[in-house]
């Protein structure tokens, strides 16, 4: 196996890992605010990413230096985490993970506006394309609701939070000053979980924490585990063995994993013609994975 075809395993594996937020954090959303659980999943994150960046990288005290930059950057990533589980408090998670493919399209214009960087003809034909199987899926395949722009409170909601992570991709090239990933991570990370940490404190003391169900707990060490250290890991495996445009690409694959996801917890599958939306977004893929760059 080449060390791209590693890559794009790795990443195959990442979008799998990411879809099961949706489908988990539909089922556990009504159960605990947004904001509780999202304090304690970036408590336990912010161990697993400090320990890793001691093991693998060591924690240099300049890493330290202008720590406003891992609050800017902690805060976009504890408000769009915080806007995802409020979405999917009514969002159904195809469609929420449909709107997170809106993501790299949003990411190359605040990519554009804070970095000056340009999108390829290719590039902007699939980001087209993933959009408009997203926005199929986001109307639920309804003329109608295209018509009349209906769109669900639960998917605005989030959409604000892909926004904030849109604005996340960019700044971590600026505002990294030549930190290595993992630290950089662990710095954005301790940011997120002092800011929902604070946001939250009140409802996080008023959590009647024994009457939680069991998906809350599965859904937290889900998150903090699965879909944060290990995702983390893979991200920066594939990262260097494949050009950026072609990790970007499958994003695409959420709506997808999730429709499994959804299968598999006895959920079933969307409408056919929802599908039809999601097959959009595989062809977007497929499209970014054709980039003009090599790898």
């Amino acid at each position: 196996m080449t060390e791209a075809m590693k890559g794009h395993l790795a990443m195959l594996c990442f979008s799998a890992l990411v879809a099961g937020s949706f489908a988990l954090g539909s089922m556990a959303a009504n159960h605990v605010e947004p904001v509780v659980l999202n304090a304690v999943r970036f408590m336990a994150a912010s161990v697993i990413l400090g320990v890793a960046a001691h093991v693998v990288a060591g924690i240099p005290r300049k890493a330290f230096s202008a720590p406003w930059r891992y609050l800017l950057l902690g805060g976009s990533m504890g408000l769009y985490f915080v806007l995802m589980f409020e979405g999917l408090k009514t969002a159904e998670p195809v469609s929420a993970a449909a709107v997170f493919t809106l993501t790299p399209i949003l990411s190359g214009v605040f990519g554009y506006l804070l970095l000056r960087q340009v999108t390829t003809a290719r590039m902007a034909l699939a980001l087209a394309v993933g959009a408009v199987g997203a926005l199929w899926v986001i109307f639920d395949a309804s003329w109608q609701d295209v018509a009349a722009f209906e769109v669900g409170r639960g998917e605005i909601v989030y959409f604000w939070g892909c926004v904030a992570h849109a604005v996340y991709t960019p700044m971590v090239r600026l505002l990294n000053r030549g930190e290595k990933p993992v630290v950089f991570s662990f710095g954005a990370m301790v940011g997120a979980t002092v800011l929902v940490t604070a946001a939250g404190w009140q409802k996080l003391m008023a959590t009647e924490w024994a009457t939680l169900p069991p998906i809350v707990w599965v859904t937290i060490a889900y998150t903090a585990v699965m879909a944060t250290a290990v995702t983390f890991v893979l991200l920066q495996f594939a990262s260097l063995r494949l050009p950026s445009a072609k990790v970007m690409a499958y994003t695409y694959l959420t709506p997808t994993w999730v429709a499994c996801w959804q299968a598999a917890l006895g959920k079933g599958l969307p409408p056919g013609m929802v599908l039809l939306g999601v097959g959009m977004t595989v062809l977007a893929l497929v499209l970014l994975l054709k980039d003009e760059h090599p790898g």
